[in-house]
Parts: C-alpha cells; sequence; structure tokens
C-alpha cells in the first residue's frame, strides 16, 4: 500500500463501495474536481479499515451495506486509527435512524446514492473542512419535527439551544444568521459559548451532543 502523500491542498479521498460499477463511476465524478484525488478504492469493510491506516485519507466516502462486516461499527475504528480523516456516508438508506447511528458514531456527513452527484462534492468539500453535511430530504424531516429533549441543556439559553440545532443539522453560521435574523458575528459568539458550556470543540462533537440529548430528531 502506498505510503500517505504529503499535504499539498488537494483532498485526499479512499471510496469504500462493494459495487465495481458504482466505484468506477463516483471515482470518474470525483475525479473531475481539481483538488480531489481518490487515492483508493475498496470493496469491503476490513480493506476499508486497512485503507483508512495506510492512507489516512482526508475524506472517506463510506458505503453502509458491505461485505466483511458493520460499516457502522467500523467508524469509530477508523476514526480511532486516522483521526484526521471525515469520514462521508453515502448510502441507499433514507431512514433517519441510519443517518442517526452514523453520525453519533462520528460521520461529518449524509448523502444518499439518488441524490445529484453536485450533492456528494459538496459533501466531501464539507467533509474535509470538518463540517456536517445531511442530505436535503432528510434535514427537511428533522427541521419538522419537535425536537425531544432527554436531558438537560447544560445551561445552554434558549438561543444557542437553537443555534446548536441548526449546526446539528448542517447549517453553517451564514446561514443560521440569515434564518435567525442574526449577523454573523453574533452566530459565532453563540457558537463559543456553546462550545465552552459543552467543553466540545468540533461540529462532529457538537453533532452527536444534540443527537444524544434529542436536541434533533433523525
Amino acid at each position: 500500500m502506498a505510503e500517505p502523500a504529503e499535504s499539498s491542498g488537494t483532498i485526499r479521498i479512499v471510496l469504500a463501495d462493494d459495487h465495481t460499477v458504482v466505484r468506477q463511476g463516483l471515482e470518474m465524478l470525483l475525479a473531475n474536481e481539481d483538488d480531489f484525488e481518490v487515492v483508493a478504492t475498496v470493496g469491503d469493510v476490513d480493506a476499508t479499515v486497512r485503507a483508512a491506516l495506510g492512507y489516512k485519507p482526508d475524506v472517506l466516502v463510506l458505503d453502509l451495506n458491505m461485505p466483511g462486516g458493520s460499516s457502522l461499527e467500523a467508524i469509530p475504528k477508523i476514526l480511532e486509527l486516522s483521526p484526521e480523516t471525515h469520514i462521508a456516508v453515502l448510502t441507499m438508506q433514507n431512514e433517519p435512524a441510519f443517518a442517526r447511528q452514523a453520525l453519533s458514531a462520528g460521520a461529518v456527513a449524509y448523502v444518499l446514492k439518488e441524490a445529484a452527484d453536485d450533492e456528494l462534492v459538496e459533501a466531501v468539500r464539507r467533509a474535509a473542512a470538518g463540517e456536517t453535511y445531511l442530505n436535503p430530504q432528510l434535514g427537511a424531516r428533522m427541521a419538522a419535527e419537535p425536537p425531544t429533549q432527554t436531558g438537560p441543556p447544560d445551561d445552554l439559553s434558549e438561543r444557542e439551544v437553537e443555534v446548536l440545532r441548526m449546526i446539528a443539522l448542517g447549517h453553517t453560521n451564514a446561514e443560521i444568521a440569515e434564518k435567525l435574523y442574526l449577523s454573523i458575528r453574533t452566530v459565532e459568539s453563540h457558537r463559543a459559548h456553546i462550545q465552552q458550556k459543552l467543553l466540545r470543540s468540533s461540529r462532529a462533537d457538537l453533532v452527536r451532543y444534540a443527537i444524544e440529548r434529542g436536541l434533533v430528531k433523525l
């Protein structure tokens, strides 16, 4: 297996899907982006774990249904072996429960195979930046359902809970500012306070917290 390349501004991707034709099509799609490099394609869970350790890619595009074990159960192991890798799930599973499990396990993006090609490209870019991306259909279903809080909000204000929910739904600071009629600086301030109160610094950590506490419902 090749040694990981030094960082050059290129988003290095490992593509994991058990269907050869799908892998080839996705590889062609991603390779069309000037700043994307598909460094490996694999077709089962064991090979995915090995590729994550060997290549330490910026983004792992991961199918949920592959031979060799559970992709969901492999996510924490992959992140332990390669903490700098961000995982974007690409799947036919359009049930919110699967998205919930994937995000709770540590994935930062959840894309449906039925989605447009540009959605996957956007998801990979966001994942590489450590940002959350959810399929818009799933995000809309989540937003339409009231949150079921299962624990205290850890001294978060109502506005901070609202901002946290929108972060968990994959919105950027600019989008949150527009939807809540706030300035971007105010949103950034709320986010900083949320991170301080929860002792969680990354977007993925905030997403997991929101899911665990029932602040968003998938």
